[in-house]
């Protein structure tokens, strides 16, 4: 009851927020039904396309944890501790509200479903996807449940794990793992056969691996930024990068992979080997993953925004003018930018070849 209270009286914006992550998750579940659908009607490669569809769930989730982190509600504010909210409270308030949003997409996502199947009539489009979606088949519904409960599931748990208590991690760490595990993508990809299990786990790997480097990456540009001399601006710009590092890396690294797909998608498409893997909702799927990975990205900025309030007055109270923090922060985005699109670029042509072999 008191995460429903808060999250009831929260501002617009944070609603806002809690209502993309519920559309997201209608998305991601709509389209785990369509490939429980289609499994039902043709079992054979079934299974390659489930992998494909985990793909829109898991930037969904990553997207929820992102808008948790962000919400004003579960920040430790001064007196909380004694009306009964400390930090596992308040984990545990998060944890509630993005069960709630995500079980309300899974709901959604089914209803609809269901109604362009045929099985829920006096509404407009009854039945319109009844061929596409094989309404001539019965819907195993244990297994629909199921499928609609992963994203609650892994979404809430998300949540516990990152907003619980623990030591803020070095913003350094983890670059030589991320590079690992993108080469073990792009090889997973060489040896890939098309159509098969091994391009989606490819790909898997091949974000991960970006997601993992990406606070590195990060650092690194904030290194660069202060290199060969720096004045106050590029010192404070690179620090202050440098600090952001642990909360936009993983968020760019991820948005860094869907550019690569992007840019690979293209290549492929002029040699004439692009798949289509989940058929007529490729397109909107990758629209959803793409979408998702942007908002994260913009959602950890507000974060990081929020986290260096007080170092933002402190500047401001010591005369600083408002202008070279505004400068400072172009300096910062466009050192992200200078970095990220060669890496996306670079990455694209790799999977290409891999993939062209």
């Amino acid at each position: 009851m008191l995460a429903l209270r808060l999250a009831r009286g929260s501002r617009p914006l944070v609603q806002l927020r809690r209502l993309l992550v519920a559309a997201a998750s209608a998305g991601s579940g709509f389209l785990l039904l369509y490939v429980l659908a289609q499994a039902t009607a043709r079992p054979a490669g079934s299974f390659p396309q489930l992998l494909w569809a985990l793909v829109p769930l898991a930037v969904t989730v990553q997207f929820a944890v992102a808008v948790a982190r962000t919400d004003p509600a579960t920040r430790p504010l001064e007196g909380m501790d004694a009306a009964g909210l400390g930090p596992v409270r308040l984990t545990l308030v998060a944890t509630i509200s993005t069960a709630v949003a995500c079980t309300l997409g899974s709901a959604v996502a089914l209803a609809i479903f269901l109604h362009l199947r045929g099985e829920v009539t006096g509404l407009p489009f009854d039945g319109a996807g009844a061929g596409l979606l094989h309404a001539d088949q019965p819907l195993p519904v244990a297994a629909a449940l199921t499928l609609l409960a992963l994203l609650p599931l892994a979404a809430s748990t998300a949540t516990a794990l990152a907003l619980r208590p623990h030591p803020r991690p070095a913003p350094q760490t983890a670059l030589p793992w991320g590079i690992a595990l993108t080469a073990c993508g792009l090889a997973a990809l060489a040896y890939a056969r098309p159509g098969g299990a091994g391009v989606p786990a490819g790909w898997a790997l091949t974000a991960l691996g970006l997601a993992l480097a990406g606070p590195g990456l990060a650092y690194a540009c904030g290194a660069l930024v202060q290199a060969v001399r720096p004045g106050a601006l590029r010192l404070l710009a690179g620090r202050a990068l440098q600090e952001e590092a642990p909360r936009l890396g993983a968020p760019l690294g991820v948005l860094c992979a869907v550019g690569a797909g992007a840019l690979s998608a293209v290549a492929l498409r002029d040699h004439g080997g692009l798949q289509v893997p989940l058929g007529p909702l490729t397109a909107p799927a990758a629209a959803l993953v793409a979408v998702c990975a942007a908002a994260t990205l913009l959602t950890s900025a507000v974060e990081v925004r929020q986290a260096r309030t007080a170092a933002r007055e402190t500047l401001t109270g010591l005369g600083a003018p408002g202008k070279v923090l505004r400068t400072a922060a172009t300096v910062r985005a466009t050192a992200l930018v200078a970095v990220c699109l060669p890496l996306s670029w670079g990455v694209s042509q790799l999977t290409s070849l891999a993939l062209t072999r």
